[in-house]
């Protein structure tokens, strides 16, 4: 589109124009060497010839430097040419908004909020008080800078009518025109969409100048405020449901975790319940058994209480699991053939059975399932992993979304921070197994050397 304006504008001509000046000012310096080196001839051969052959060289001369004047002139009008080619496409440049993706991504940066306000609620709040002052301004009449001294065929009311007719149609036109920017917003062009609203701004001011009617800086600021919280106020909302999914998935783990001690607890006492009786049996026999058997049934019952100290042990953990909500383990994981190498995810889970949740993870999400570099058990683990987070943050692979728990790290860069933070011993295994993934990498090998050989 903007090819397009600009070889409508003429700017397609603007090299040919500078090279036809070339071109002529070349021929001009030619023709008055060759008519100076003719006329010094002619004079040459006057001298000897007469007069006659003198005013014939001057009047060589006198045609030649009049040609000279008017290539000159053609010069001068051709240069002015070129001069007011170049302002308007100076012109152009400057009212050109950009806003192609493929040329924005060269820009992308990170965008430094203008309001830092606390939630999405105060965004909403302040969005409605700037939409509000604007339409205070415009009920008021003060969107504008206008001259209420019009009269139309000789009539002031009819030119008042008029007057406030025209207002109205450039609020319309300048409000229609920043609504439609704001809604295409993204972090890569809000420069760009603030152009846009400042390009609308005077295109509408200067084609309104013969009306006197001028859109007042102070509604333009407002528009702008308007800009900059819309995009706020979206990013803040976008923050507060990626909040609201890592705490509806952070219920989801906990219900898991509850069913989870649950059903140890059930089958704990289901065993417990089975021992006690199988004792009381036994208790029962003990006082008509005699002599090898009252021995046998003494053992039976020793080995059946050892159990239930046993299961009463498990029933005190996992009734401290249950209590301690912040007990759990923190895992490191690897996955090579979906991320490459020195990548590992840095995680934590409540699980009685935290392999389960490494078997989620390596569900239809990924292509390879996840290996198990270390499963740390640690009282405090939300701690435990938060140090650890902390530690490698500028080495996160996504640093924008703090919850995508990947890293760009050694396995001895991450035993160093357990140990600073972790007063147990932690074996950690070195070499990820990636078995699918190598045995991949393996077909595919087979594969080429096959086709190679055919």
């Amino acid at each position: 589109m903007v090819r397009k304006e600009w070889e409508d504008s003429g700017f397609g001509d603007l090299v040919r124009i500078q090279e036809r000046r070339d071109k002529i000012q070349k021929e001009v310096q030619e023709l008055i060497g060759n008519a100076e080196k003719e006329a010094k001839g002619i004079i040459e051969s006057a001298k000897t010839e007469g007069d006659d052959l003198r005013k014939v060289a001057q009047g060589i001369v006198d045609n030649a430097k009049k040609e000279v004047v008017d290539l000159k002139n053609e010069i001068s009008e051709l240069t002015k040419e070129v001069h007011n080619a170049e302002q308007k496409k100076k012109e152009l440049h400057n009212e050109i908004v950009v806003l192609e993706d493929e040329v924005l991504y060269q820009s992308f940066g990170f965008y430094t909020p203008k309001y830092n306000l606390e939630n999405s609620e105060a965004y909403k709040q302040r969005l409605e008080s700037v939409r509000n002052k604007q339409k205070e301004m415009v009920k008021n009449r003060k969107a504008t800078i206008h001259s209420d001294d019009w009269r139309l065929d000789g009539n002031k009311q009819k030119g008042k009518a008029m007057n406030n007719n025209n207002i109205k149609l450039t609020i319309r036109s300048f409000n229609n025109e920043c609504d439609a920017a704001i809604s295409k917003v993204k972090f890569n062009n809000i420069q760009s969409i603030e152009k846009r609203i400042e390009k609308a701004f005077d295109a509408l001011n200067k084609v309104n100048k013969h009306n006197k009617i001028e859109i007042k800086q102070e509604y333009f600021k407002l528009k702008k405020e308007e800009l900059y919280l819309a995009y706020e106020y979206e990013k803040k909302k976008e923050e507060e449901r990626e909040e609201q999914r890592r705490i509806k998935e952070q219920m989801r783990e906990e219900q898991r975790v509850l069913q989870e001690i649950n059903k140890i607890k059930e089958k704990l006492e289901k065993e417990e319940t089975h021992f006690k009786q199988e004792i009381d049996k036994l208790k029962k026999k003990l006082e008509t058994a005699t002599g090898s058997m009252k021995e046998l049934i003494e053992t039976k019952i020793r080995e059946l209480e050892e159990k239930l100290v046993l299961i009463e042990k498990d029933k005190e953990d996992v009734y401290n699991r249950e209590q301690n909500t912040r007990a759990g383990y923190v895992y490191i994981i690897s996955n090579i053939g979906s991320f490459g190498e020195n990548v590992y995810k840095i995680g934590m889970t409540r699980r009685l059975e935290p392999t389960e949740r490494i078997r989620e993870l390596s569900g239809a999400s990924v292509p390879f399932g996840f290996d198990i570099h270390a499963m740390i058990f640690s009282e405090d683990a939300p701690s435990l992993e938060n140090a650890l987070h902390k530690s490698f943050r500028r080495k996160s692979v996504n640093k924008v979304n703090h919850r995508k728990e990947f890293f760009y790290v050694t396995l001895k860069e991450i035993e160093d921070i357990v140990k600073k933070n972790h007063n147990k011993v932690v074996e950690f295994t070195k070499l990820a197994e990636a078995q699918e993934y190598r045995q991949s990498v393996m077909i595919d090998q087979t594969q080429l050397e096959v086709a190679a050989t055919r």
